[in-house]
């Protein structure tokens, strides 16, 4: 009968006859895979102006970590970046900016056209290095050592950079303290306490030791993380001062908007710079990045343009208390 809901309908048993075989063809390939006792290993994405490097050393640095010291030199001068007068007149200072992504952030804002004044505990060496390429960027950098904890040393380093450049215009918050460890009962009060006091107490002497003498225009460009939107289990202490990083850029923002001044937050993913290898066991640090859906770590390039365009009134002047992800996978926020 043609109303016999348990008649079969020929198109509906083709499509099910069709559904089928995609099915059986997929379990062949899963067969075979299984069978072979390993899946096709995803090779590492590239999708920027240059290849970066894919293979990691084995290598584990004593703390607080040197760029010099790592077998793998981090990619820092972005080459294929061409400046364009985005930070003409302006003066920044960065803390962390001996190495890594303060490093950088420094060689780009000078290719714009800022002065640059170095925060950073006791890395001499890349210190020099960062203010030679500074400098040969056609800008002047200023070094600044000393511990973003003690706030009398934000407060100088504030001052040492106005007196010697006569303003200051943004001020980016990137020193940090990371160490991993297998549980919260591997957290001692004072472990706790010393990445607290860096990554959070650091940012707020310097923020407040800044806001002094930012005007219209200014900017505060904090560095999050991916651990900080996602959490990470071997990096409890870690992943808890960058959420807190991302809640104190969201507040002051909204504080000192009525000021002109703009506030906003970096989280990236994996970078390839001192500090991981000055945390992690070496065996995975040969690892580092691989399950980012890119399958790699980023190089400091990767990131330094996003700093620029937070920082440039030009390009971002109508955005504050953003936390902009750049971590080599989909769907971080």
């Amino acid at each position: 009968m043609a109303n016999d809901p348990t008649s079969t309908d020929p198109a509906a048993e083709k499509t099910a006859q069709t559904q089928r075989a995609i099915q059986h063809e997929q379990d062949q390939r899963d067969a075979a895979q299984s069978s072979s006792g390993e899946k096709e290993k995803k090779q590492p994405v590239q999708a920027g102006a240059r290849d970066q490097p894919t293979e990691l050393p084995a290598q584990h640095l004593s703390k607080p970590g040197h760029e010099a010291d790592l077998e793998l030199a981090p990619r820092f001068m972005a080459p294929d970046y061409v400046g364009s007068g985005k930070l003409k007149g302006q003066v920044a200072l960065i803390t962390g900016g001996d190495s890594g992504i303060g490093r950088a952030v420094a060689v780009l804002f000078a290719r714009e056209g800022a002065d640059v004044a170095i925060g950073y505990l006791n890395e001499q060496i890349d210190a020099e290095e960062t203010k030679r390429c500074v400098e040969a960027e056609g800008t002047r950098c200023l070094l600044l050592p000393g511990d973003v904890k003690d706030p009398s040393y934000c407060v100088r380093a504030v001052d040492r950079t106005v007196e010697a450049f006569g303003q200051l215009d943004v001020l980016v918050n990137n020193a940090a303290f990371q160490e991993h460890a297998e549980s919260l009962d591997d957290l001692t009060e004072e472990r706790f306490d010393q990445t607290l006091r860096t990554n959070v107490y650091g940012y707020f002497h310097m923020a407040k030791a800044a806001l002094r003498h930012l005007k219209r225009g200014g900017s505060i460009i904090n560095t999050g993380s991916v651990t900080g939107l996602e959490g990470s289990s071997h990096l409890l202490d870690y992943s808890t001062t960058k959420g807190a990083i991302h809640a104190f850029t969201k507040a002051l923002a909204q504080n000192v908007l009525p000021r002109g001044i703009r506030v906003n937050a970096v989280a990236p993913g994996p970078v390839w710079t001192p500090l991981n290898p000055a945390d992690a066991p070496a065996e995975k640090v040969a690892e580092f990045g691989s399950q980012t859906d890119m399958k790699r770590p980023a190089q400091p390039e990767e990131l330094s343009p996003a700093y620029v365009f937070l920082a440039a009134p030009v390009c971002s002047g109508y955005i504050t208390g953003i936390v902009l992800p750049v971590t080599g996978s989909i769907g971080a926020s």
